[in-house]
Order: structure tokens, then C-alpha cells, then sequence
């Protein structure tokens, strides 16, 4: 293809995959098409819509280290501070854009992490995985490609390491070395926008000791290789996407979806094989993976700002924006969100280059951002739920208010200004209901929680990172000790 891809030329490449998906007992014929998964691909096709806007460009393309073209900067590897600081402006900017997960960080934060770790490996083993993800990395670049970056999985027992586990393919491993490749089975939980993605690039888990050595392993698959089978999760409210309602929706537009994959004796080619038992490497790839995408949740400082603007909006149509707690718990929303992209931009302008020449965020205040994270959406959302008032979760639904019958009621009992629209009252509540409470809840609300690790996963971080020994011997030369 060799060009940017926009909007359309998306679509139209995830409807030549051939996708086996799964949702509510049925397999989906149509992926692209179905009421309930669209919307997330809508949020994926942004990011290629605006790529192609002026005022963007510099935001959403970047110049490719490898060929000197001009490319998504979802599939770039970071070169500078620069690249690391506007790939956070970046997340913001899409999540402000969408209001939800727009589902192609994962990738990019893969294939910077592997670009790192290969480069490692080779040094001391003397392997070839470089040269095999480069050659990756420009057939993503030159064919603009989504990735969906898969690390989780689904871990069973866990007391117990991967060899000792009853079930063994509750982490993905080896189990069939062949001359031309390897066959893996496990699946990959919590898979965000699997299956609007071309390819799969998985990644262990977890810090792996010798015996686990057949489940140290990294690789890249065509998302409709034999073998892959989606689940798609549930989200609260999902249906009504299928409802044919509008303002019910919330966000009319955009969404997101999470699912389980599963790899049923998969094959991968040689060439498409990263790491391969070098068990002594996964600490590295996990922890600067992680570091990377938790950086990428600036997308929360995005939604958070549409989340302030609409409590805004719904004080304002509700004639209680003047009033002085009003005002005060706006601004604490404010205050929290803008401290969240203090410490993303913060962990991108502390970041350094590695040996490989690809640049890493600091992983110490990348770890802080995500905790934070893990923290100040919920109380963004309390907030606006506080000042939305209760009819957030009591509002008929939109057939109700198109009803002969009764839509006259709600019409004249839900009326407040003279001058705001009673319609505009209500889709203004169901946005604030879609990301605090419905089907954008889960990229805004839990995966602010557990994405990129749960919360205890960045305090252990951030108790090995920070330099103890030095804040104690400035505190006694200070005293006299």
C-alpha cells in the first residue's frame, strides 16, 4: 500500500479479514457491520480520519526512522523525547476526540517495547529477532496497520507458576517446535479492539523463570490466522448500540470492546518469532511494555475532558451552574485531570535512549501516571455524577419520549430553562451515564483501574524504582547523622 491509510480504506481492509467471532452464543457473519461492535470501529477508523487533518499532522504522523516516509505515529518507534511527548498529547487528544478507547495504543506499545528487548536479546545470545521485527516493523509501517498488543493472560491458579498450573494453557506456550516455525496454545484475555486489528503481537505475561521457558515467548500472527477464535466481552448497556435509538447511546459515535483470544494450535512462521525461550529477557519486555502503555493513559485526560464538559453542559441546562459548590467541584475535576497529564507528559520528558536507539519513557513516573490513573477518573466521574443529579439513572428511555402517550409528560415535567431544549437535557445525561456508568465505563472507569496492570502492579514498581538510600542520606546529612 505504501501511503497513509484514511477512514475508508480501513474498512474496507478489516472487511477482506476473515474473523472467527464470537458474541452471545452466535458467531458474528458481519464484524464490521454489527450494530454492538461498529462503534469501536469507528473509534480505530479515527485515528486514520484525522491523521489526515492539517491542524493534526504533527500530533498523529511522524517520520519513519526506517524509510524517512511519513506514517501513523500509532505504528512508530520513538526517537526522541519529542516523539515520547507528543505520543501523550496524542492519547489526549484522540480520547477528547472519541470519548472512549480508541484501541490502537496497545500495539504501538508493543512494538516499541519489542524493538528494545530483540535488540537484547541478540547481544548477548547472538539471535536474529532484530532484524525479524524490524522487517515486521516496516510491512506494519508501510501497510498501516492496527495491532492488537496481547500480554494478558488468563493466568488460572494464581498461587502457581505456569509449569505447575493443572491446566497448562492458562498462559500461552509452545507446544510444538517445527523447522519451519512453532504451534502455540493459550488465549489472551482483556483484548482491546481484537478484532478491528490486522495483526496480533503477544508477549509473556509475566517474569518467567527456566522452567517455564516454553511459555517465554513473543511473536506476530495475522489476526484471521487458523486457530484464533474471539469472545467478545460484555459491557454494561451494549444492547442499546443494537436498539436503534440515538440519544440511549450516549455517544452516538464512537466505542470500544474487549475480548477474549483464543489460539488453538497456532503456527507461526520462524520469521514472525521474537523471543523464544529466552526466559531471562521477559522481566525487560513486561515491565518496559508496561511502562510504555502506562504512559498511554493520557486517553483518560482526553475523556476526562469531555466528561467535564458535558457536567458543564448539564449544570448549565439544569440552572445550577452558578452555584458556588458547583463551581468549586468543576474546578477539583479540572484539578485532577490536568495533575494526570502533568505526570504522562512528565514520564515522556524524563525518558532516555536505550542501547537499540528506540527512546523509553522514565518507568518510575510512568508508574506513578497509571496509579494516579487508578485513582482520579473515579472521583471525576463522582463529581459529575454528583452535580448530573439522580435523573441520570432514572431517565425513560428515548421510545418512551416518542411515545403519543406519554412523551407529552416528559416533554413538559423535564423541561427546566426556557431556552434549553428538553432533548439536548437528556442526551447531555446519557453521555455522562455512557462514560461513568454504561459501555464507555469500562475503557474510562475499570481500565483506568486495570489496564496496564493493576494497581498493586505499580505500587510494587514504584517501591523498586524509587532510590530510597539517597532521599535517607540527604535526610541525615541535612541533621547531622
Amino acid at each position: 500500500m505504501g501511503r497513509l491509510m484514511n477512514a475508508e480504506d480501513y474498512e474496507e481492509s478489516l472487511r477482506k479479514l476473515n474473523l472467527n467471532v464470537y458474541m452471545f452464543g452466535k458467531k458474528v457473519r458481519n464484524v464490521v457491520d454489527d450494530p454492538i461492535i461498529r462503534p469501536s470501529m469507528n473509534a480505530v477508523a479515527a485515528t486514520y480520519e484525522y491523521a489526515h487533518k492539517p491542524e493534526y499532522e504533527d500530533i498523529l504522523t511522524a517520520k519513519s526512522h526506517l524509510t524517512g516516509k511519513k506514517i501513523n505515529r500509532f505504528t512508530h518507534i520513538h526517537q526522541s523525547v519529542d516523539d515520547l511527548v507528543k505520543k501523550s498529547k496524542m492519547g489526549r487528544l484522540m480520547g477528547s476526540l472519541t470519548a472512549c478507547c480508541f484501541q490502537r495504543c496497545v500495539g504501538m506499545d508493543a512494538l516499541n517495547a519489542l524493538s528494545v528487548t530483540t535488540h537484547a536479546v541478540d547481544g548477548k545470545y547472538g539471535t536474529e529477532y532484530n532484524k525479524r521485527f524490524l522487517n515486521f516493523l516496516g510491512y506494519v509501517q508501510e501497510n498501516d496497520l492496527v495491532c492488537d498488543g496481547a500480554m494478558t493472560d488468563t493466568k488460572g491458579d494464581r498461587s502457581l507458576p505456569p509449569h505447575l498450573q493443572p491446566d497448562p494453557d492458562v498462559f500461552l506456550h509452545v507446544v510444538e517446535e517445527r523447522s519451519s516455525g512453532i504451534v502455540v496454545r493459550g488465549s489472551k484475555a482483556h483484548q482491546t479492539g481484537a478484532v478491528n486489528s490486522h495483526e496480533i503481537i503477544t508477549m509473556p505475561t509475566r517474569t518467567m523463570r527456566e522452567e517455564d521457558r516454553d511459555y517465554a515467548v513473543s511473536f506476530a500472527v495475522p489476526s484471521d490466522s487458523p486457530g484464533i477464535t474471539y469472545i467478545i466481552g460484555r459491557q454494561s448497556c451494549d444492547t442499546r448500540k443494537s436498539e436503534g435509538m440515538t440519544f440511549d447511546r450516549g455517544n452516538m459515535f464512537y466505542g470500544g470492546h474487549e475480548a477474549l483470544v483464543v489460539f488453538d494450535d497456532v503456527f507461526v512462521p520462524w520469521n514472525r518469532v521474537f523471543m523464544y525461550r529466552e526466559y531471562d529477557f521477559t522481566t525487560q519486555l513486561v515491565e518496559n511494555f508496561a511502562a510504555y502503555h502506562r504512559q498511554s493513559y493520557a486517553c483518560k485526560v482526553g475523556v476526562g475532558d469531555v466528561l467535564i464538559g458535558a457536567t458543564q453542559t448539564i449544570a448549565e441546562y439544569n440552572g445550577a451552574d452558578k452555584a458556588s459548590h458547583v463551581k468549586d467541584k468543576i474546578v477539583e475535576m479540572n484539578h485532577l485531570n490536568e495533575t494526570l497529564f502533568c505526570s504522562c507528559i512528565a514520564c515522556a520528558a524524563e525518558g532516555h535512549r536505550e542501547p537499540c536507539g528506540t527512546w523509553l519513557v522514565d518507568l518510575l513516573l510512568a508508574n506513578v501516571h497509571k496509579q494516579n490513573v487508578t485513582r482520579f477518573p473515579y472521583e471525576i466521574a463522582r463529581l459529575a455524577q454528583d452535580i448530573a443529579g439522580g435523573l441520570l439513572v432514572t431517565l425513560p428511555s428515548e421510545a418512551d419520549f416518542k411515545s403519543p402517550e406519554v412523551g407529552r409528560w416528559l416533554e413538559k415535567y423535564y423541561k427546566t430553562k426556557p431556552d434549553v431544549s428538553t432533548e439536548h437535557r437528556m442526551r447531555i445525561l446519557r453521555l455522562i451515564e455512557n462514560i461513568t456508568m454504561g459501555s464507555a465505563a469500562a475503557s474510562y472507569l475499570t481500565e483506568s483501574m486495570h489496564g496496564a496492570g493493576s494497581p498493586q502492579a505499580q505500587r510494587i514498581m514504584i517501591g523498586r524504582l524509587v532510590d530510597m538510600k539517597k532521599k535517607q542520606k540527604i535526610a541525615k546529612e541535612l541533621c547531622g547523622i
